[in-house]
């Protein structure tokens, strides 16, 4: 077997770009897709209750 003395040892430059994508995806991308998925389940709710009715007992007709 051969071994890999730089396997495992990260370079400065490495280590500040693996900061900047962990920087970019926890308070850049993860929460634009949170917005994103919630928003459109707030639009499918909407819609649905436009086409069928609010949830609740039937109107009676007093």
């Amino acid at each position: 077997m051969t071994e890999h003395p730089e396997a495992g040892v990260t370079t400065p430059s490495r280590r500040r770009s693996e900061i900047i994508a962990f920087l970019v995806l926890a308070f850049g991308i993860w929460p634009i897709v949170a917005v994103v998925f919630v928003g459109s389940y707030g639009l499918v709710v909407w819609i649905w209750q436009m086409i069928f009715g609010p949830p609740g007992p039937p109107t009676g007709g007093h």
